[in-house]
């Protein structure tokens, strides 16, 4: 599972950013994996209101939302969103993330695709602000609330802080450091528990990111699931995520990784590996549940036979749901 943080502050080592390093530290102890992302220092463009999104689901901007922010939100299953208070909103860096995924809003209300995770993503976010004023944090609110529900986030609540405008003065509030933990705790418990399930296959391509996503749409309650591959393609095929866009599930900007990745986080409790039975990685002596699915490679690459394979993995693994 990654918790990941979306630091909106230009400042590397500012108030918010107390704030997200104690949250993440706290889902670190808990057994979860975090990324933080500092937005200043990637390169963003903001959006140029160029309406390919709207029309084909995708923002032909080639910058660092294409190539790691849109895959790192649609691998997390918490984004914890950090900002001061700049004119009563987000910092003009965070501002340009949130406008840029109006091409996951897109791809969720115009083409009317599924998120995998869209049944246990949580958001929060996290805030200080200089004044003291009654409204201080309601823009805010209202821009990150229509924000999470875009990349299908349910926003579980938020920690602000007012009148703490100097470098350090969050770290003499008397709770604030308690109010995190805490709130990490509540929030990131329930998903801990969950059993972890991992499926293989040789390139992570096609076969295991299916049977992962279809796993997420059916129990991701109650699984940790993830996918990994023998030698990660550079991309995912593009014939998969055709077939799962016509089931409504959307893979679009899920990336393939290592299985050495994919168990980062803590060994599954499964390992269910897909494909050819000589291709079956080993993981661990540790696992006691590994199962191999016998299915034939999708060797004329086509949309015709990555649908029947999609129509006997999504069999296979509601029968493996069932069963646990």
């Amino acid at each position: 599972m990654l918790i990941l943080g979306l630091q909106g502050s230009p400042r590397v080592d500012g108030n918010s950013h107390y704030l997200l390093s104690t949250f993440l530290g706290a889902a670190e102890k808990l057994g979860a994996g975090t990324r933080l992302v500092h937005v200043d220092k990637k390169n963003i463009i903001p959006c140029k209101e160029y309406t390919v999104c709207e029309k084909k689901g995708f923002c032909p901007i080639d910058d660092d939302m294409k190539h790691e922010i849109y895959p790192l939100i649609r691998e997390a299953e918490v984004i914890v969103a950090a900002t001061p208070i700049f004119f009563y909103n987000m910092t003009a860096q965070l501002k340009a993330v949130v406008d840029r995924c109006q091409t996951l809003w897109a791809r969720k209300y115009r083409l009317k695709l599924k998120d995998p995770y869209k049944n246990q993503r949580k958001g929060f976010l996290l805030s200080v602000g200089a004044t003291r004023g009654k409204n201080l944090f309601e823009g805010l609110e209202l821009a990150i609330r229509y924000f999470f529900d875009a990349v299908d986030a349910d926003y579980c609540g938020s920690l602000t802080y007012r009148g703490i405008e100097h470098s350090g003065d969050i770290k003499k509030h008397s709770s604030a450091k308690k109010d995190v933990e805490d709130a990490a705790k509540a929030l990131l418990e329930p998903l801990i528990g969950r059993k972890k399930v991992l499926f293989t296959c040789k390139d992570n391509a096609c076969h295991s990111q299916i049977a992962a996503a279809f796993a997420q749409v059916m129990a991701g309650e109650r699984l940790d699931v993830s996918s990994g591959g023998v030698k990660p393609a550079d991309k995912l095929d593009t014939y998969a995520v055709k077939a799962m866009e016509e089931e409504n599930i959307d893979l679009k900007f899920r990336r393939p990784m290592s299985i050495e990745t994919a168990i980062s986080y803590g060994l599954p409790d499964t390992v269910i590996s897909i494909g050819p039975l000589n291709e079956a990685p080993v993981i661990s002596d540790r696992i006691q549940n590994q199962q191999r699915w016998d299915m034939v490679q999708n060797a004329d690459n086509s949309l015709d036979t990555t649908r029947k394979l999609r129509d006997e993995i999504e069999k296979r693994v509601s029968e493996f749901v069932e069963s646990i």
